[in-house]
């Protein structure tokens, strides 16, 4: 089913790692203080952090993610990344330039600039490890899915083979060493993507394969299917397949027919379909083309339109709230190179979006069987060598693999970054060394975690992650910039509803979930899309809160909000130096 040359791919994966790896190591020569560690000693301009911005947010999840979700909900997963990309409106005008105007190195620093409370940035200091562990965890889980699937080697062998390469770039080089390897990544990702695009858009339109029919999808020939997760498929009319392994709870070794409706098949199983039979869809996702082309269907369960507008929330908001992104703009010189900044990384992450919504579009009509494994994250790679075949077809998959691999190492660089920056400076004395040791152990936990914890599709769980930020550090700091009235206690409860509300929706969400059909199918939808309710919560409560309890010296708040408003040429202001020591 990949028509991928495991040799060509292994090859074009090492070169991408070895490129990582050696810009990596030069980068090292020019890290030599804390300040160069945390900040890359704010001297980074907007073109080039714009591309380290863009290469570490445009995760697995875009890369890989994104096109699988296009490719098995059609149109509504477009919000996707139109989400992604519009957040960085809002870290635009809101946060971008007040938030590098503060001087500060972390976000929990900025919590205790703004509202002058250790506990608050304590309490800061353990949403951002939150945030930045549950958007690791599938970052190595998908490394380890991905290699597993183009070489066969067992999942945990991909997972740890990107987490000993991000770990050791972050040790030797901390942000000076990652900007370097961020910004050729975006470069590789997008060349990675845009190629089999374009070259398959013109495969297609030779080919004039029609999209939205009300048809079912359909193998054009013989097909095996490996079931690679325990997974719940639906079809709309009776199909003769065979299978070897579990269906239904039974084993079976043989030819069966499948009737109307839900059957699950059991990880290890094997489907085999004839040429031009109906391919099972994974539950909840649309039967045939015209549901597929046609809004309002949601992303499986009950209440589509929530689940749609959840969404919207989680990732126009929570851009706002990604420690990983947020720390880049403390890299930038002043005010001025942030806002150009966010500018530039709309345009390039605009651009790269693109073209995983046209292999989506590919995947659907091309590699159809993919809607049965569960791992619809795998199309990127796989559909290049299924359509196109021979050396062309395996240059191309090896290509993509390339731009997967690239994906999951520099989003993994930022967050750990991100992670050993907070851990070092707030749990640790601030030293090189400290962070060198923050960063090993917040390497290994996630690491560990990813090989436990269950699986769901990347933008899935990766919009969970998007939940968390939205609730809580999205509050902290739009509030903190733009409102006097904002008081520690408030920002304290904000913070600890929305960490409850929205991390403990995702929590469910990674350990199995609840019965769509309790309670009408809410609390599924609520806990599967938090985002709805826990931000609107989060901001209500910390406004209410900060209304009935006392905040800082009016005189202080407007000292404060002098420095984080006003152009940099009217306002001398200094970087917050604390606890940082070479």
């Amino acid at each position: 089913m990949n028509g991928v040359a495991p040799g060509a791919t292994l090859a074009a994966l090492l070169l991408a790692a070895v490129a990582t790896i050696g810009i990596g190591v030069y980068g090292v020569r020019f890290s030599r203080t804390t300040s160069d560690f945390l900040v890359a000693s704010r001297s980074v301009g907007p073109r080039w952090n714009a591309a380290a911005i863009s290469g570490e947010y445009l995760s697995a999840a875009s890369f890989l993610g994104v096109a699988g979700l296009i490719a098995k909900y059609g149109a509504d997963a477009l919000w996707y990344p139109v989400g992604f990309t519009a957040g960085y409106l809002g870290l635009l005008m809101f946060v971008a330039a007040p938030l590098r105007r503060s001087g500060a190195y972390t976000v929990p620093d900025f919590a205790q600039f703004r509202l002058g409370s250790i506990r608050l940035r304590r309490l800061a200091a353990g949403l951002v490890v939150v945030v930045c562990a549950v958007y690791l965890i599938p970052q190595f889980q998908g490394a380890g899915l991905t290699l597993h699937l183009l070489l066969g080697v067992p999942a945990w062998v991909g997972a740890v083979a990107v987490g000993g390469i991000v770990i050791g770039n972050v040790i030797g080089g901390g942000m000076r060493s990652v900007t370097l390897v961020q910004a050729f990544q975006y470069w590789l990702k997008l060349t990675a993507v845009a190629i089999p695009a374009l070259v398959l858009a013109a495969h297609w339109l030779g080919d004039e394969k029609p999209i939205g029919t009300p048809a079912p999808p359909v193998v054009a020939e013989r097909t095996t299917v490996d079931i690679t997760t325990d997974v719940v498929v639906h079809l709309n009319r009776a199909q003769p397949v065979t299978v070897t392994g579990v269906l239904d709870g039974a084993s079976v070794d043989g030819p069966v027919v499948l009737a109307p409706g839900a059957h699950t098949l059991d990880a290890r199983s094997r489907l085999i379909l004839d040429a031009g039979a109906t391919v099972p869809v994974v539950a909840g996702a649309p039967d045939d083309g015209a549901d597929w082309v046609r809004p309002g269907g949601g992303f499986g369960g009950d209440h589509p339109t929530y689940q749609v507008f959840s969404l919207i929330v989680a990732t126009f908001l929570g851009t706002m709230g990604l420690p990983h992104v947020l720390v880049r703009f403390y890299t930038n010189p002043d005010g001025r190179a942030a806002r150009a900044t966010a500018l530039t990384v709309i345009a390039l992450v605009g651009l790269f979006y693109l073209f995983p919504i046209l292999l989506g579009v590919f995947a659907r009509l091309y590699v159809p069987e993919l809607l049965i494994t569960g791992t619809s994250d795998a199309a990127v790679v796989l559909l290049p060598g299924a359509v196109l075949g021979g050396p062309a077809g395996q240059l191309l998959a090896a290509l993509a693999a390339a731009g997967a691999i690239a994906a999951f190492l520099s989003t993994s660089s930022g967050l750990l970054v991100s992670l050993a920056g907070v851990l070092s400076t707030d749990v640790l004395r601030g030293r090189i060394r400290d962070f060198r040791a923050a960063a090993a152990v917040a390497g290994a936990v996630p690491l560990l975690l990813a090989s436990t914890v269950a699986s769901l599709d990347l933008s899935r769980t990766v919009a969970l992650a998007f939940s968390v930020a939205a609730s809580t550090l999205c509050p902290l700091l739009v509030l903190g910039i733009w409102w006097r009235g904002l008081t520690a206690a408030g920002a304290a409860c904000g913070l600890i509803t929305g960490g409850l509300a929205a991390g403990g929706a995702t929590v469910v969400s990674v350990l199995g979930g609840v019965s769509a059909t309790w309670a009408g199918g809410w609390p599924a939808a609520i806990l599967d899309y938090p985002a709805a309710v826990s931000v609107p919560l989060a901001f209500a409560v910390t406004i209410a809160v900060s209304l009935v309890t006392r905040g800082p010296d009016p005189r202080q708040v407007s000292s404060i909000f002098v420095r984080l408003h006003a152009p940099e040429r009217m306002v001398r202001s200094a970087d917050r130096e604390r606890g940082l020591t070479a």
